[in-house]
């Protein structure tokens, strides 16, 4: 069984960091690109970071560009998410998941492409 939990989340104030975590089990961690979403209150989840299996490539989404940072340990089969100078408008769940395939690919935002995802853990910015 696939477990993916996130853990990390929490308030900011704007111009703050925070650095989330995303533990997996139950899939052969190596083979999979992984991924972390936002998705704020009522919106839909969109794409924030994606990871290539070997930590050779990554993908941001155009508004944590610069600011966030993607990476993740084969060995713990941990994902970890930094982000730095965030802003209100960085509010909301923060979900892993992971890839059917081992790259992100250009489509790394369309969510049909992952199989498996956390149950999300939250973070609010304060202005």
């Amino acid at each position: 069984q696939v477990q993916l939990v996130e853990s990390g989340g929490g308030s900011v104030q704007a111009g703050g960091s925070m650095s989330l975590s995303c533990q997996a089990s139950g899939l052969n961690f190596d083979d999979r690109a992984m991924a972390w979403f936002r998705q704020g209150l009522g919106e839909e989840r969109e794409g924030v970071a994606c990871i290539k299996w070997n930590n050779r490539s990554t993908w941001y989404g155009d508004s944590v560009q610069g600011r966030f940072t993607i990476s993740r340990d084969n060995t713990k089969k941990t994902v970890l998410l930094q982000m730095n100078n965030l802003k209100p408008e960085d509010t909301g769940i923060f979900y892993c998941a992971a890839h059917f395939s081992s790259s992100c690919s250009s489509w790394w935002r369309d969510q049909e492409r992952y199989s498996d995802w956390g149950r999300g853990t939250p973070v609010t910015v304060a202005s």
